[in-house]
């Protein structure tokens, strides 16, 4: 069984078990979150489209950590202009572990 979930902004494929790496949510370490935003549930042969959403569906997962990722390197030049501009940007990520998936 898996279900594709939004999260942050951004659409994320997830099974039971499994750990992964979204958008930074404001929850303590080791507490258990409702990730309501299903999009899609398939179970096996059974396959459910939410329109956008499923009704009823959501999938809890475990915070397991929180941290930065890499930074991303900006350069921005124009030829000839005397004009170079340097940054930097490192985005935050919180670690979750999906555990169940219940459809609606």
């Amino acid at each position: 069984m898996y279900a594709v979930i939004k999260a942050g902004g951004k659409q994320y494929r997830v099974q039971s078990g499994e750990k992964l790496k979204i958008e930074l949510i404001p929850a303590e370490v080791g507490a258990q979150v409702q990730l309501d935003q299903v999009l899609m549930v398939a179970d096996g042969d059974a396959v459910t489209f939410g329109r956008p959403l499923v009704n009823g569906a959501k999938v809890t997962a475990t915070v397991l950590s929180h941290g930065r990722h890499d930074k991303v390197k900006i350069f921005k030049m124009r030829r000839r202009k005397h004009y170079q501009k340097h940054q930097g940007h490192r985005q935050g990520f919180t670690e979750v572990q999906i555990d169940t998936i219940t459809a609606g």
